[in-house]
């Protein structure tokens, strides 16, 4: 699984609560941290870009 951010983030920080492990906050807006999401991130990954207000985490 891949996750990446859209410039649409508004950096509320929900998934960087949700998954420090692959997201963390940037300058402006929330980073994907890893490459590929490891297995045992992967639901954690998928809860944070269902729950995104603004539905800017896209994964694959």
């Amino acid at each position: 699984m891949i996750a990446r951010i859209e410039d649409t983030c508004t950096a509320c920080g929900l998934c960087v609560d949700t998954c420090p492990e692959v997201f963390d906050m940037g300058d402006e807006m929330a980073i994907v941290i890893v490459d590929e999401v490891p297995a045992e991130y992967e639901e954690a990954v998928q809860q944070a870009a269902d729950e995104c207000p603004v539905e800017a985490i896209i994964v694959d």
